[in-house]
């Protein structure tokens, strides 16, 4: 009935409604699919047909729209019913027309509602969308004892609000585009437009479109093995917040910002190694509290790496410590050598790790003490253990649950099992050969043509000092150099000059007037 009456491409909308419904219904299965819904009425004496998917389409919405069009009478419709709708008689914002039905259909299973009218060669988009989204709640791994309390979520359109709501400024974008053949997948690229450097956004933009895969279904993840150097990498080259507030900061100083529909983690491009030792709780507390915990963070980080492996090799060669210290070394080895208690420790952190996130939450803490108290003491009661293994197991646990960035923190467990590993092989060699493959690795990363140890490695001093010491934020008047911002000042004098006495932004806009 259908075939011969299609005009043009079967691509394009066709003017008789009957066609439009009949491919829908081959490509959507409606009638097998029961969350596909059609209506198909009468306006006017016009037929029309409205199409959505039951759980993404706003019912009152729905019903306001239908209750103002079926008292529409055909003179209200006469002469062009379609160009009536759209501009007079569908009260609503959010609506663009299309001539492409595989660019409906994209738009449909987006969540979209289509309308179509006989006659007509365009469907009307009405942007409905209502998903289903819990509300914003602080991040479990980025708690803060003062601050905000609102977390990002997994609707990407309410992530966006929530850091446009810390950033009025007009230079702010955010573009969008889908990944995914199949999976149509929602990304979001934020970025101040005066801030960010013209060619890191077009490097990241470049690696978004490159991606050919039929399906994104670990969200954000899966876009970082795409865009990030090197997929077998051991370091995170990009780096996750669910924070808005932290997301909006990056901004400030020039980073880019990946939002992926159905996560609610944000993905900042670029990242150094020192992005992911920073955390927001530095900044809420005054400026000698912040220097404190950063160190202490510091500390940790360098204890949950280090430690075991520094204490296994003096353990083995007490003749490389000072008389001073002779004390430290377990006092009894027992039966199982000092290194295989190690890797046990090790590998027995992990697993009570991994049992707490599957634990249910009520059980969790009661997992937790049998695992600390009852398997620890019984391990040293029967000589599986030393007390010593145990000490610096725990400290190194707690150094790994203090690194800022979950990610990270993962990367430096495997770090140190290697160090463990080659120092329980080779002893002091094999320990300074863990040093210097992990310092190699460091260095020779980069994420999106940032050097991964900057300030470091190459050095730069100034920058240096500001991640060593968190610096009041008066003082913090210059963007990150690295990634060279366009708008490289962060504070504005009274005269309208920036500090440093460089042109500032006024200035500029003064010059193009």
């Amino acid at each position: 009935m259908t075939g011969n009456r299609r005009q043009g491409p079967p691509e394009k909308v066709s003017r008789h409604i009957e066609e439009n419904l009949e491919f829908f219904g081959e490509k959507l299965g409606i009638g097998t699919s029961i969350d596909v819904l059609v209506r198909e009425m009468t306006i006017g004496g016009t037929k029309c047909a409205l199409l959505c998917i039951d759980g993404f389409a706003n019912g009152e919405l729905i019903a306001l729209l239908l209750q103002s069009l079926v008292e529409l009478e055909r003179a209200d419709l006469v002469p062009n019913p379609p160009e009536k709708f759209m501009r007079e008689k569908i009260p609503y914002m959010e609506m663009e027309r299309s001539d492409r039905l595989s660019g409906i259909m994209d738009e449909l299973l987006a969540g979209q509602m289509i309308f179509f009218v006989d006659g007509a060669e365009e469907a009307i988009i009405i942007d409905s969308r209502q998903y289903p989204v819990r509300s914003p709640e602080e991040p479990d791994t980025e708690r803060l004892t003062r601050g905000s309390r609102d977390g990002l979520v997994e609707t990407m359109i309410f992530n966006v609000a929530l850091i446009r709501r810390r950033i009025r400024d007009p230079g702010l974008r955010v573009e969008g585009m889908k990944l995914g053949r199949r999976s149509k997948t929602d990304v979001a690229i934020l970025y101040i437009n005066d801030i960010v450097n013209p060619q890191l956004l077009l490097n990241v933009k470049q690696r978004l479109e490159n991606i050919d895969i039929d399906g994104l279904p670990m969200a954000e993840k899966s876009v970082e093995e795409f865009i990030a150097e090197g997929s077998w990498n051991l370091f995170p080259l990009v780096r996750y917040t669910e924070r808005p507030d932290v997301a909006a900061t990056h901004l400030f100083e020039g980073h880019i910002i990946l939002l992926v529909d159905t996560s609610p983690a944000a993905m900042i491009v670029p990242a150094t190694f020192f992005h992911h030792l920073q955390h927001a709780e530095e900044y809420r507390q005054n400026v000698f509290s912040g220097i404190y915990v950063r160190w202490i963070r510091f500390i940790g980080v360098v204890l949950s790496v280090f430690l075991a492996p520094l204490y296994l090799l003096v353990s083995n060669n007490p003749e490389l410590l000072p008389g001073s210290l002779k004390f430290i070394g377990p006092r009894e080895v027992g039966e199982i050598p000092l290194f295989l208690q190690f890797l046990i420790v090790h590998f027995g952190i992990d697993l009570v790790r991994m049992a707490g996130i599957h634990t249910p939450s009520p059980l969790a803490t009661a997992m937790g003490l049998i695992a600390a108290l009852l398997i620890g003491q019984i391990a040293i009661d029967v000589g599986l253990l030393t007390p010593e293994v145990l000490l610096y197991g725990g400290l190194v646990a707690v150094g790994m649950f203090a690194t800022p960035s979950w990610e990270l923190s993962l990367a430096n467990r495997l770090a140190h099992l290697l160090m463990l590993v080659l120092t329980g092989l080779f002893q002091i060699q094999g320990f300074i050969a863990g040093l210097v493959i992990l310092f190699a690795r460091l260095a020779t990363n980069n994420s999106f043509g940032v050097p991964y140890l900057w300030p470091l490695v190459p050095l730069n001093f100034r920058a240096l000092l500001s991640i060593m010491f968190r610096e009041p934020v008066p003082v913090q008047n210059a963007r990150p150099s690295v990634l060279k911002p366009i708008d490289s000042d962060r504070i504005t004098m009274e005269d309208g000059r920036q500090a440093g006495n460089r042109p500032g932004r006024r200035d500029r806009e003064k010059r193009k007037e």
